[in-house]
């Protein structure tokens, strides 16, 4: 069983930044492909990274794509989602995922385990 914390969720500006964390337990984020969702309220879950199992491709969504930045630190089992430029469109609640596939997914449902979500909330 694998289990995903994440943090570093808050309220931030127009413009500012955030770093959301990912800390894994059970399995090591190597061996995994990881990623990041968002739902906004109203709104359906969507992809906004991944990176993949074993090797350093990484995928983004179109929205942020040169704003986000996804990593993995192998040592501390962790992923991290480096924000900036926010903007009010990126409110939502922010979802770690892993996919026990090593090609990743923008798909939610074909990921495997899932944290408990943290919320970030933009001001214009």
């Amino acid at each position: 069983q694998v289990h995903l914390v994440e943090s570093g969720g808050g309220l931030v500006q127009a413009g500012g930044s955030l770093r959301l964390s990912c800390a894994a337990s059970g399995r090591t984020v190597s061996s995994a492909t990881m990623g990041w969702f968002r739902q906004a309220p109203g709104k359906e879950r969507e992809f906004v990274a991944a990176i993949r199992r074993g090797d350093p491709r990484i995928y983004y969504a179109d929205s942020v794509k040169g704003r986000f930045t996804i990593s993995r630190d192998n040592a501390k089992n962790s992923v991290y989602l480096q924000m900036n430029s926010l903007k009010p469109e990126d409110t939502a609640v922010y979802y770690c995922a892993a996919r026990n596939s090593p090609f990743s997914s923008i798909r939610g449902d074909e990921y495997d385990y899932w944290g408990q979500g943290t919320q970030v909330t933009v001001s214009s």
